[in-house]
Order: C-alpha cells, then structure tokens, then sequence
C-alpha cells in the first residue's frame, strides 16, 4: 500500500471535479443497466489510436472495451487509452488476458472504469474475480492512491467505498462449464454483467459458430433468464444491426457494436462496392 491522505498545495476542486467526472461515468453506466436500460460500446481489437475513443464518444457511445487478450493491447497502450477515453467522456473498460493476469486490479489503477474477466466457469473464479476488483472489507484489491486512477491526488478515506460502488465488473463466460455452473456465477455478489462469449462457446459446445442452434439458443435464452432473476445485465457482441435489435429484444442490455475491424472493413467494404456500381456522372 502507498498513498497520502494529506490535502497539500492548492484547493482540490479541479481534482475532485475530475474524479467526479470518471465515477459518474461509472455510476451512470451502472445506475442504467439496473433499471433497465440498453447501454452501448465497441470492443477494439485493432485500433488502438487515442482519437478513435473520442470518435466513439461523438458517436454516442457509452463505453469503449480495450481487448488484451486478442488484441495488441499491452498495459503500456492500455494506460494511454484510458487516459483519452477518460478525457472523451467515454467510460474505458479493460478485458484482461484471463483470470490468472496478476493482478486483475492493475488496470483498474491505470484508470479503467472496469474490467471484463475471460473463461469464468465456477463460483469460485466469480468470487475471486470480483475479490481482486475490490478493496476491503468487500475483497483484497491492492491499495494505491496518488496514481492514474485518482488522477494522482489521493481522493481521501471515502474513496474506498465509492470504487468498490462504482467499479464495473463483468463476467465472460463461454464454455459449456460455464452454462452448467450458471446461476451460481450470475449470483455472486458484485457482479454486473454476464456477457456472453459466443465463439468460443459454439466451439466448446462443438457445434462451432453456429449461431442458430437450438442448443445455442437455448443458452442464449438461459442466460437472459439467470440475469434477471440475479439483477445482473447480460451483455453481448453484435455483428450487424439486425443481430443487435434481436438481442435486445430478448433481453440483453449491455451490447458492443461489433469490433473495430468488423465495423471499419464492413464500412469500408459497402463504401467501396457503392462506388464500383453506382453510375457515373457524364459532366
């Protein structure tokens, strides 16, 4: 642990103004989800450029998942794109390597507003994912004060509390264990958002990527089911705009538009064959 609780120097206003700024993100982001409502974002597998985050706020998106355990995302690049997410008012969400990364707080303390933890399968992953997101009494999280998290000004007794409040925790789960283990995992205290992981499901359960499987639908659908019953959003990655308004139909609310490289390259893709067919002018 380090950190000071001292006040020093000037009046804090900007400070507590600017950590106000990031925890209301947070607490928006949460306060949304549990009365109901759709929240939206994008994974980025690719590219990882400070500008694409206020593109995405512009857009009107609500938060930005940087992908470590796909992508090229280190925590060097991690620390930089959290830190312009936060100046773009869009809320940075960090999906780690997997649930060994150690610790699973370090990109917490970079900044990031919440972390989504790969290959949950048991309670006890759950329980000891949400323990290292969180300080005591409610976990074990390391204590650091005076860095990227607090804006490098430590924010005072009472910010123990909030972050354990405001921090976003979500689960990916997506193996067959998963699904037999489940309301055991949607159950644990602390939890946000179950997201489902569809690929690697499909192939676990192996009928890979078949999306429209009964089998697969009927998991879909349980999952949805387990969120409610536990107060938790179940969360998704939607490959195209039909694929998102049928999902949210059935229940889920927390939904990232595609990733980067799909968007772009489908973007891209319907840009180019417009101009290849379209006709031309005769001027």
């Amino acid at each position: 642990m380090y950190g000071d609780f001292r006040t020093k120097g000037p009046k804090r206003s900007p400070l507590l103004a600017a950590l106000k700024t990031m925890m209301s993100l947070n607490r928006q982001l949460k306060t949304r989800l549990k009365s109901g409502e759709t929240v939206f974002g994008q994974l980025l597998l690719e590219l990882f450029t400070g500008g694409l985050t206020h593109i995405l706020a512009n857009c009107g998106l609500d938060f930005v998942i940087f992908d470590m355990e796909h992508g090229r995302c280190d925590l060097a690049l991690a620390a930089e794109l959290i830190n312009r997410a936060r100046g773009a008012g869009i809320l940075p969400l960090v999906r780690v390597p997997d649930l060994e990364f150690r610790p699973l707080s370090r990109v917490l303390d970079l900044g990031a507003g919440g972390v989504m933890v790969p290959r949950v399968e048991t309670r006890e992953q759950a329980r000891s994912m949400v323990a290292q997101l969180k300080y005591a009494p409610e976990g074990c999280r390391g204590v650091a004060l005076g860095v990227a998290h607090d804006n490098y000004r430590s924010g005072g007794p009472g910010y123990f509390e909030t972050a354990n409040k405001e921090t976003v925790v979500i689960a990916l789960l997506e193996s067959a264990r998963a699904f037999e283990n489940l309301d055991e995992i949607v159950s644990t205290p602390g939890l946000d958002v179950a997201w489902m992981g569809h690929y690697d499901l499909t192939v676990s359960m192996g009928i890979p990527a078949q999306f429209d499987n009964p089998k697969f639908l009927e998991l879909m659908n349980r999952l949805v089911a387990s969120c409610q019953r536990h107060g938790v959003a179940p969360g998704f990655l939607s490959a195209n705009v039909t694929d998102a308004l049928h999902w949210i139909g059935k229940g889920f609310r927390a939904i990232s538009l595609g990733t980067d490289v799909g968007v772009y390259q489908n973007a891209l893709q319907s840009f180019l064959n417009g101009v290849k067919s379209g006709p031309r002018s005769s001027s």
